[in-house]
């Protein structure tokens, strides 16, 4: 699990929503075996066409204002929002366009207070 807490998951839901609406998340309900609750989500099927090309993805988020923060993880100063785990198998290229799949969105701490 990459959260601390179901509000820090709901984030990433709504935050993945939002940034990437092709590819968006619906929360179809929960899940509880052996007193661990999951959530059941689902996501639009996306094909890969061709490989995905890591650089693009850099200078996509780029142009979106995420910085490259190291290896395959971003940051965006001005909304104070970190996603990791852009790697080629999270990020499918199909006919051209990126699709973000599996995405992991935090929000920084205390990022709202100052």
């Amino acid at each position: 699990m990459y959260y601390n807490s179901w509000i820090d998951y709901f984030n990433n839901l709504l935050l993945n929503n939002f940034f990437f609406p092709d590819t968006a998340y619906n929360l179809l309900g929960f899940f509880k075996n052996e007193d661990i609750i999951y959530a059941v989500v689902e996501q639009p099927f996306v094909k890969a066409t061709e490989p995905t090309d890591l650089e693009v993805v850099k200078k996509f988020m780029l142009v979106n204002g995420f910085l490259n923060t190291k290896n395959n993880d971003y940051y965006n100063p001005d909304l104070g929002i970190i996603l990791e785990d852009l790697h080629d198998e999270n990020v499918l290229t199909e006919n051209g366009i990126l699709q973000f799949i599996d995405t992991v969105f935090y929000i920084k701490d205390n990022f709202y207070e100052n």
